[in-house]
């Protein structure tokens, strides 16, 4: 099986591989801050064994194939203010993920998949949005699915299939916990106490749950607000069993589509999710309404200029009448 680290290889190396069954995957997750008792490194670190795990499965099934991994970018948007959050503008992640892109497709190579960690909204469509334009203007297949994923995992469309990993059904208890998780709560503590044990602190155990309203959510930094710990959900609750169901289902849905996109046949609905529905959420939204604002003040400043340029002519030709007609003599 050949899973190789782009940033271990020379360029004759990396020239020699087969473009044709060569798979690169580019990561992109922010460090930020993940509650009292979660490093800041939870989404950086989540992509990065994705990206790797998802690359041994596929070569397991095509054995003549190649992944290379490129260094995880931590990069990001859409996060929760704090301590060690590195929150970067939606733009730069979009061009910086395209420029990788680019620099790939250029290079020949023909099939680019972007792993990611972290669920914020903008963040998820910025990388679309860079998939979708490497793709576009240079006839590769790149393509950002953990829009799709996360819709579908939050909105709990993988439940039956984890609780079949697991062995058992959910607690009606559980199902509203994971309802309730957002943040840094029953589930990335339960994967970093199977990823990374060591940077969990034991503290966890006396965290009590956190539920937010959906209106609530709608604020920026709500976990943060109001003295908020800045995790949403139960991470009291973690436990490696949960973790282990939930990467097994995650991992083999994120497989599949890898493997779809090498075949060609990845469906629409994997590349947008619905966040790209939201006019706010698009890279491209805010320069463009500002430019559309400003166009509009600028043409109605234009047309009261130029009605305060007409109003003093028509004075003038008003002022201008025959002095014989204002005394009431006969015009000659």
């Amino acid at each position: 099986m050949t899973v190789l680290r782009l940033e271990e290889l020379s360029a004759p190396a990396v020239d020699a591989l087969d473009r044709s069954r060569t798979l690169v995957v580019v990561g992109a997750s922010p460090l930020e801050q993940h509650g009292p008792h979660l490093p800041v490194g939870v989404d950086y670190l989540v992509a990065g064994y994705l990206a790797e795990t998802v690359a041994h499965r596929v070569v397991a099934r095509r054995p003549e194939w190649t992944v290379v991994l490129t260094p995880t970018l931590p990069l990001g948007s859409f996060t929760f203010d704090g301590a060690g959050t590195i929150g970067v503008r939606q733009r730069v992640v979009r061009d910086a993920v395209a420029d990788y892109g680019r620099a790939l497709a250029r290079a020949g190579f023909r099939y680019i998949l972007v792993s990611n960690g972290h669920a914020g909204p903008g963040h998820l469509v910025a990388l679309e949005e860079a998939a979708a334009l490497v793709s576009r203007r240079h006839g590769v297949a790149m393509a950002s699915f953990t829009g799709h994923m996360a819709w579908e995992f939050f909105r709990g469309r993988y439940l039956a299939r984890i609780e079949a990993a697991l062995g058992r059904p959910l607690t009606g208890q559980e199902r509203r916990a994971f309802a309730d998780d957002a943040h840094g709560g029953w589930w990335e503590t339960s994967l970093m106490l199977l990823l990374r044990p060591d940077l969990v602190d034991s503290g966890y155990q006396g965290l009590p749950p956190v539920r937010y309203p959906m209106l609530r959510r709608l604020r920026p930094n709500y976990p943060t607000r109001d003295g908020g710990q800045g995790y949403v959900g139960d991470p009291a609750r973690a436990d490696i069993a949960f973790a282990k169901a939930t990467l097994e289902v995650l991992v083999a849905e994120a497989a599949q589509l890898a493997e779809a996109l090498i075949d060609g046949r990845l469906h629409a609905r994997h590349l947008r999710s619905p966040f790209r529905l939201v006019p706010f959420l698009r890279t491209d939204f805010w320069p463009v309404a500002g430019a559309v604002i400003a166009a509009g003040l600028g043409s109605l400043w234009l047309s009261r200029w130029s009605a305060g340029r007409r109003r003093p002519a028509a004075s003038a030709q008003a002022g201008s009448a025959d002095p014989a007609a204002e005394r009431g003599a006969p015009p000659r």
